[in-house]
């Protein structure tokens, strides 16, 4: 250890108390500790420092696929170092404020304004105060424009970069799409820098040549008069008009992190994973990971069973959990559940599986799982009645509900939760009232099935979201409901749910309000973000956190309306600030599925259909399966 890594090391009398220490201490079991190879890098030719950075505290982050894939990834490099930052929980940050200390890697304890890279994974809107607040704690500009050649490369990625306007005052660059393959190009256009020699903007505008990169100190945003968005305007002939997104064609061929870091301390999802495929078939209307994933792109079965025993061996993790946008619809599940049910049972493992399609639930699997693990059952309805489960695209039917509740009882469930949203497009009071239908008949069904047999008492979980427009989706045009709306549709529910043994959980308005504002926000967004943050909004993605007067204050100073922003239908022939940012799927798909949607009518899935969304161009996944076809 250097003596400036020992000067940055945390002291015993601060850690004795402050929450939870073990989450700042680092030497978690599968970390990686790159300090002696250092000292074989000359200083001509340094090792290269990247910072990972993810805006949340550590039993949230880690829990992140993205950061464990990139970490794996970026640390096979020889030249290159990759190590975590987290936001400090309240009372660590408050001593590092008091006294005047940077934030610091897990793995080293280096400042963050010592890296080379800064990256940052986009997973929520509510965090982009955090970003600005670590910035901040590890002494780094926040503006791109402040930054000269000694200063940090701050770049991000992740599903919310397909909107990155809003941040395009604090990011050198943005990458668009699967990050495995950019991130090396990116990493190796920075060992050609002559920082001595070369401006800061030469080496961007290099990468800005790199597919998948955009660089928004190369474009500038215009508005028309009433305050909509008009175009983004090119600054330098050489950057590209449209920066589409890029992917892994092949993702048997890229790495996956076999040997994943084992926390200290708890953390929100503390298992093993494996990553199925990528994409999703479906096709839902009101979901933006659903189109900026496309094209479906699977893992083999076999590799996936000799990924589990690899994992579960180098980590010694009791849960298996497997990812991905829609697990039932991966091809060879029989298959697949088969052979981690053996491997899993052999090693005393709970196979996880997440939120279920309900016309893809079967007794078998059931069966199978509860073998290694008897929790919940969770599935995702979205509406209560079938126009508006038509209307967004979500092909179930109410029986596909009724048929899983069943089985599931009869097999010795008990505990089942169900996720709606409130406020989609369209949606009328009887809409709203059909969830309560719908859990009553459960409940009908769960009696049922008591007397045939004496099970548990059931414990049936109802968790409302509110719908928020999100760019890239076919419901971009359409307005998010206001927040009296929101509250009436919430009370109404709550009071049809006054049944035993249903528990009903709900998110925040206000907050759905704010992300409405920042998905489908433009650059003059920005400075209410960072006034939120001025202001004490350092965390603003935890309730106890979060203040919307904050927010409301922010919009007033700079003359911003919140309705602009979230309650006022788009046009269809409106621009967005998003539109020279490509994610696989085309604006006239998107409005097709739009029109659609109005009329009611349902769109078949990818693997049954191909409805030409644009992600054919990729020419891999499920699109190969219709190459050729006609429409």
């Amino acid at each position: 250890m250097s003596n400036n890594q020992k000067k940055y090391q945390y002291p015993r009398s601060i850690l004795r108390t402050v929450e939870k220490p073990a989450q700042y201490l680092g030497n978690e079991w599968n970390s990686i500790d790159k300090t002696e190879q250092m000292d074989h890098w000359t200083k001509k030719q340094p090792m290269i420092r990247f910072g990972f950075c993810f805006p949340d505290i550590y039993e949230i982050g880690m829990s992140n696929i993205a950061l464990r894939i990139l970490y794996d990834v970026i640390n096979q490099r020889e030249d290159t170092w990759c190590e975590r930052f987290f936001e400090p929980q309240a009372d660590m940050r408050s001593w590092l404020l008091k006294e005047n200390l940077p934030l610091r890697s897990i793995e080293s304890k280096t400042p963050l304004f010592d890296y080379d890279f800064i990256a940052f994974t986009l997973q929520y809107e509510m965090s982009f105060p955090t970003i600005l607040d670590m910035l901040h704690l590890g002494n780094v500009k926040l503006h791109w424009w402040d930054r000269d050649e000694k200063d940090p490369i701050v770049l991000a990625g992740g599903p919310i970069v397909y909107n990155p306007e809003p941040l395009s005052d604090f990011f050198d660059i943005f990458h668009i799409g699967d990050g495995e393959e950019v991130v090396h190009e990116i990493i190796e256009l920075y060992q050609t820098w002559d920082r001595e020699k070369e401006s800061r903007e030469s080496f961007l505008l290099r990468c800005a040549q790199i597919e998948g990169v955009y660089v928004p100190r190369f474009y500038q945003a215009e508005y028309h008069t009433d305050g909509r968005f008009k175009q983004i305007k090119k600054l330098h002939k050489d950057v590209p008009d449209f920066i589409q997104k890029r992917i892994v064609k092949d993702i048997n061929k890229i790495g996956f992190p076999l040997n994943p870091i084992v926390p200290n301390t708890s953390i929100v999802h503390d298992r093993a994973y494996l990553e199925l495929f990528r994409g999703c078939p479906r096709g839902c209307r009101f979901c933006q990971a659903g189109m900026i994933y496309r094209p479906v792109r699977e893992r083999d079965s076999d590799l996936l069973v000799e990924q589990a025993r690899q994992i579960i061996n180098s980590t010694g993790y009791e849960q298996l959990g497997l990812l991905s946008l829609s697990t039932g619809d991966y091809s060879d599940l029989e298959y697949l559940s088969e052979q981690l049910l053996e491997f899993c049972e052999s090693k005393h493992v709970n196979l996880s599986l997440p939120s279920l399609r309900l016309d893809s639930f079967s007794f078998n699997l059931m069966e199978k799982v509860s073998k290694t693990r008897k929790s919940g059952l969770t599935f995702a309805p979205e509406a209560g009645s079938q126009r508006l489960r038509d209307i967004i695209n979500k092909d179930i039917q109410e029986d596909d509900l009724l048929n899983a509740a069943r089985i599931a009882f009869s097999g010795g469930w008990h505990t089942m939760k169900l996720y709606f949203m409130l406020g989609l497009p369209f949606e009328t009071e009887e809409d709203v009232l059909g969830i309560s239908d719908l859990v009553e008949k459960v409940l009908k069904i769960h009696k049922e099935e008591n007397t045939k047999k004496r099970i548990r008492k059931p414990q049936i979980n109802i968790s409302t979201s509110f719908f928020i427009p999100k760019a890239w989706t076919p419901f971009q045009w359409q307005a998010q409901i206001t927040e009296s709306e929101m509250q009436e549709k919430q009370s109404l529910l709550a009071n049809h749910l006054r049944y035993g043994g249903v528990k009903y959980i709900w998110h925040d308005s206000e907050n759905s309000i704010v992300q409405g504002i920042i998905s489908r926000g433009d650059r003059r967004i920005g400075k209410v973000i960072e006034e939120v943050w001025q202001n004490g909004g350092w965390l603003e993605s935890w309730n106890e956190e979060f203040s919307y007067e904050r927010w409301q204050k922010a919009m007033q100073k700079y003359n911003l309306s919140i309705e602009f922003y979230t309650s006022r239908t788009r046009q269809l022939d409106e621009m967005f600030p998003w539109d020279h940012i490509g994610s696989g799927v085309n604006k006239q798909f998107l409005i097709n599925e739009y029109q659609r949607a109005k009329q009611g009518l349902i769109t078949s899935e990818c693997r049954a259909d191909c409805q030409h969304c644009g992600a054919l161009i990729y020419q891999t996944g499920v699109c190969l399966s219709h190459v050729g076809k006609q429409r």
